[in-house]
């Protein structure tokens, strides 16, 4: 039993070292798997990494593809914008708009800013009159400016050319306290005149602006006047507005009254006189006259001022209503002039020292038609020539 003991010991020994190395190896594998799996570890992180800035890369390069993607639509916006304009003016060009066969008699312009629903109320008004003359009076209009509702609505019109005025030149004011405005609505008439007279080769261009409405007769009456242009060069313009054209003020629809008072609001003028006018044109208040004058005005037969009976300027209404002619009543001054205005009800306004719709200081408008009533300044009837009045 005993050496059977000790041999039972000896084979333990053996196993031991089994055991052992058995549990060594078994380390060994778990050091190494460790030793690996951190390594996949910091592969799988550095994986991650790599992933990430890929993502952000792939992000920004999707930002700047739509960028650009956005930048290419804009752009293409804008070019089918231009083209549309192109074709646009093309379908209104001049080529459609004039019958080459028959000259035509005036330009029409509209000069336009930033006020679509007066530009829109004013075109109709003269569409409606315009359509069935159309190849004498080809219809413009001019905007200053780049407001997008303003020529939005222009464009929207098949009957009419539309130009644009881009003035980005700094506006310096001659005198402290003027409105830059002025400025601005100089330089856009004259570029519209030169563009109508020298561009597209007119002989003569009617002027509206944008808040106006037209009468039915207005194309018939501009075709007459147009004649007188021609006719007679103290003419500068010829106008359909009239300041005392209400009518109670009116009796005769064919008088004709001449002014040296401009008063613009639907104008003609001829190429022959924007030749003069043009090169002088003022940096500001280009209706105001001040060197614009035209000279050579012939003076008109005095005869009939002179045959009024002249009445003094107190309660002067009263008594012309009592008087079965004409009458003349004089002014001394502005404030007089306003005075005897105001009774009437007629326009009493001075511009530049000069009374709208006068000539050589007189006024005339009817009262209780047919009856005329002048208004006469100081010197008026020398300038027309009247002694012993």
């Amino acid at each position: 039993m005993a050496k059977l003991s000790c041999d039972f010991r000896f084979l333990l020994i053996p196993a031991a070292f089994v055991f052992i190395y058995i549990q060594m190896r078994l380390f060994a594998t778990q050091s190494e798997y460790a030793d690996r799996l951190a390594e996949a570890v910091d592969a799988e992180h550095h994986c991650t990494s790599q992933m990430r800035l890929l993502i952000d890369q792939i992000s920004m390069q999707q930002e700047q593809i739509v960028a650009l993607e956005e930048g290419k639509r804009r752009k293409e916006q804008e070019c089918a914008q231009l083209k549309a304009l192109v074709q646009d003016l093309e379908k209104k060009g001049l080529q459609r708009i004039i019958d080459k066969s028959q000259v035509p008699v005036a330009a029409v312009v509209i000069m336009a800013c930033n006020r679509a629903d007066y530009l829109e109320r004013t075109v109709d008004s003269v569409l409606k009159y315009q359509s069935s003359v159309a190849s004498k009076y080809p219809l413009f209009v001019s905007q200053d400016g780049s407001d997008p509702s303003v020529r939005s609505k222009a464009l929207s019109y098949n009957q009419l050319t539309y130009m644009q005025h881009l003035d980005f030149d700094p506006v310096h004011t001659e005198r402290p306290g003027e409105l830059i405005a002025y400025y601005k609505i100089a330089r856009h008439y004259k570029w519209a005149l030169d563009e109508l007279f020298y561009k597209h080769n007119f002989d003569r261009v009617i002027i509206l602006e944008d808040d106006m409405e037209i009468a039915p007769d207005f194309f018939d009456y501009f075709e007459a006047a147009a004649a007188l242009l021609d006719k007679d060069k103290s003419i500068m313009a010829v106008s359909s507005w009239n300041d005392n054209g209400q009518k109670q003020f009116v009796h005769d629809p064919y008088a004709l009254y001449r002014s040296d008072f401009f008063p613009g609001l639907g104008w003609m003028l001829t190429r022959s006189t924007w030749n003069e006018l043009s090169p002088k044109w003022p940096k500001a208040y280009p209706f105001w006259l001040s060197g614009l004058e035209v000279t050579g005005f012939e003076l008109p037969n005095g005869d009939i001022v002179k045959n009024a009976k002249p009445i003094p300027g107190t309660d002067a209404a009263l008594k012309a209503s009592n008087i079965p002619g004409d009458v003349r009543i004089q002014y001394t001054d502005q404030s007089d002039f306003e005075q005897i205005a105001r009774q009437f009800g007629v326009f009493e306004e001075w511009k530049d020292g000069v009374p709208r719709t006068a000539y050589k200081g007189v006024v005339v408008f009817r009262y209780q038609p047919p009856k005329r009533v002048f208004l006469v300044g100081p010197d008026s009837l020398q300038q027309l020539g009247i002694e012993n009045a």
